[in-house]
């Protein structure tokens, strides 16, 4: 509807200008030459310029010159043909320099229009859009980035197929915004690559830090910042219809588990220190083992959205809202949080946020569910 009435307003604006025009010029033919009110329809040929196409630009352009063109020499008897002159020549400068600048503009939006394609291109390549879809398993969700006109920022998710299982990761960068996307693709790329390869989901997570600590290594040599990242690893496999599953924490907040309509927040693996850090421990990295059931759901976020803060300067009660909306399905789960997500923090959220509602699908539950009972 907005888009609808933005287009209307696009054609009514030339036609609105053109009798501006028309009106104002045929006042100061009837009234007396003292007034010349038509010295400000300058303004018309502007608005053109900065709102309409070339071509509505010229039109209303023209319109003006030709009805200033007649003020100026049948309307104002006192003038010297010089100031005619000049009064005609500065009206003809002005429609000009409209034109001039209707296409500088234009060529501008044409540049941005063609540099915002490339970075939504890039962006997605870096980033999957939501819903993911890996084997069996569903993720819906919303990306809210910090930086206003980015698409990614310093969170990071995916979920892939493996030879292992299902393989699941969230993370957050230190920071947000722009500055964190370096980080954030070095560590989503080691992932991808070794989920598909490694055996656990402790190799996993020692080769994601290993590239976090090269991209930290060239960050000190090219004088920014080193960053951490806390990630949430988890793996899924299905052996003869019993879910079986590991969760590695490396310093990431809790996530929810959904089961029989009660809202459980989990802490698996917790304490782990975050990618980057773990330099400062002696101790490797242990995950946890889990026992999922076909029809779980799970909630995993980062703290953009749990650090939210309202005008009170509460945090956003992720858990307790989630409680009032087990019987949603996951894209209006999706779409209910954001919207109240929004709300709380009246649009003003201070980090990037980000929400996975993962889920086996409703066919592959039933299906596990049946190997379950048979077995």
């Amino acid at each position: 509807m907005p888009a609808d009435r933005r287009t209307e307003s696009d054609r009514l604006a030339p036609a609105l200008l053109i009798l501006a025009i028309l009106l104002v010029a045929y006042l100061d033919a009837t009234t007396s030459p003292e007034l010349h009110i038509s010295a400000f329809l300058g303004i018309a040929p502007f608005y053109a310029a900065l709102r309409c196409s070339f071509r509505v630009t010229a039109v209303v352009s023209a319109v003006f010159v030709v009805c200033l063109t007649y003020v100026d020499i049948y309307t104002v008897p006192d003038w010297a043909p010089a100031s005619r002159v000049v009064g005609i020549f500065g009206v003809v400068l002005v429609a000009v320099f409209s034109l001039l600048l209707c296409r500088t503009r234009l060529q501008r939006e044409a540049l941005h229009a063609r540099t915002r394609m490339v970075a939504d291109t890039v962006q997605r390549a870096m980033l999957r859009e939501l819903p993911l879809s890996a084997g069996d398993v569903e993720a819906y969700g919303f990306y809210v980035s910090a930086q206003e006109g980015a698409r990614v920022g310093g969170d990071i998710y995916e979920a892939i197929e493996t030879p292992h299982g299902l393989r699941l990761m969230i993370g957050d960068v230190q920071g947000k915004g722009m500055p964190a996307i370096g980080a954030g693709l070095e560590v989503l790329a080691s992932f991808r690559e070794a989920a598909q390869h490694l055996d656990s989901l402790e190799s996993v997570a020692e080769r994601m830090e290993q590239a976090l600590a090269r991209y930290n290594a060239r960050s000190v040599q090219q004088g920014t910042d080193e960053r951490f990242v806390t990630a949430l690893l988890m793996e899924v496999h299905d052996p003869a219809g019993r879910p079986q599953g590991r969760v590695l924490s490396c310093g990431h907040i809790p996530y929810y588990l959904v089961r029989d309509g009660t809202v459980y927040e989990r802490k698996d693996g917790e304490g782990g220190l975050p990618l980057g850090l773990g330099m400062l421990s002696g101790e490797p990295r242990r995950g946890v083992r889990v026992h999922p059931e076909p029809d779980d759901w799970l909630v995993l976020c980062t703290d953009g959205v749990t650090e939210a803060r309202g005008a009170d300067g509460e945090f956003y009660p992720l858990a307790e809202r989630l409680a009032g909306w087990t019987d949603l399905e996951p894209p209006e789960l999706t779409r209910t949080l954001r919207a109240d997500l929004e709300s709380f923090t009246h649009g003003e959220l201070k980090d990037d946020a980000t929400v996975l509602v993962v889920r086996r699908s409703p066919a592959a539950a039933q299906l596990s569910m049946a190997r379950a009972a048979a077995a």
